[in-house]
């Protein structure tokens, strides 16, 4: 059973399994909005068990009416990228601004609350997020450290090792290879995140740039990689919700 409500305030599209609850997910939206596809992997991670909450954290701007699926097939379409790239950057700025992010993790803290308290979940909650949606499944870590799963695909995670300190959960994040932007990053994160104590795992695929598990994006999307990082992710799930 699935359905679109708001929980303060904010539109949340929920799913519960038609089998027992093993706990609480949170799935967090690219930058285009809580898409089909977005609801379909809250579909499917409401399949394995899990009580689902997919928030849409853009509701409150214009951002995903101008996000539209052709700017998106532009944008990663290398024979258009360099010409709409300006114009995806300009729509993004809002986002990039401190009050945003801090706006953006209220609102998880406010999701993960209501999440926490449903009894059949038993205080077990984990998120998962994609491209904007994987870096605030970071920041949602480093602020929540009731968090016992965390799967970020493809976000950025710059704080510094007195903030990762604060992580209490076990993380497995995925990159691909060709995404430079992260790829260059990842070294220097994976040391921070050593030195911070925090169980940090991570998948690079070959051949993958950005939104690599993205089915809807016939320029990003690899199968192979898509379906290996979807393996990984119910097999971690499933060992952290079980502990």
């Amino acid at each position: 059973m699935s359905k679109i409500v708001e929980i303060d305030n904010i539109p949340t599209y929920i799913v519960h399994p038609k089998t027992q609850i093993k706990g609480g997910m949170i799935v967090v939206h690219e930058v285009w909005g809580l898409t089909d596809h977005i609801k379909s992997v809250a579909n499917r991670i409401a399949e394995q068990g899990y009580l689902v909450y997919a928030p849409d954290l853009l509701s409150h701007t214009d951002l995903a009416e101008k996000m539209t699926s052709e700017l998106q097939s532009d944008f990663f379409n290398p024979e258009k990228r360099n010409m709409v790239q300006p114009k995806v950057r300009e729509l993004m700025a809002p986002i990039q601004a401190p009050e945003f992010a801090i706006e953006t993790v209220a609102s998880l803290k406010k999701l993960f609350n209501h999440l926490y308290s449903q009894p059949e979940c038993q205080q077990k909650v984990g998120i998962i997020g994609f491209c904007f949606g994987g870096t605030y499944s970071f920041n949602l870590a480093v602020e929540e450290p009731r968090l016992i799963a965390t799967v970020p695909f493809y976000g950025h995670a710059d704080q510094p090792v007195d903030e990762l300190e604060s992580i209490q959960t076990p993380i497995q994040a995925f990159y691909g290879e060709k995404d430079e932007a992260l790829i260059s990053k990842l070294p220097a994160l994976e040391n921070r995140m050593n030195q911070a104590g925090v169980e940090f795992n991570y998948q690079v695929y070959a051949n993958c740039g950005h939104a690599f598990f993205n089915d809807t994006n016939p320029y990003a999307y690899n199968k192979q990689a898509a379906l290996d990082a979807w393996q990984t992710t119910i097999k971690f799930l499933e060992l952290q919700f079980s502990r």
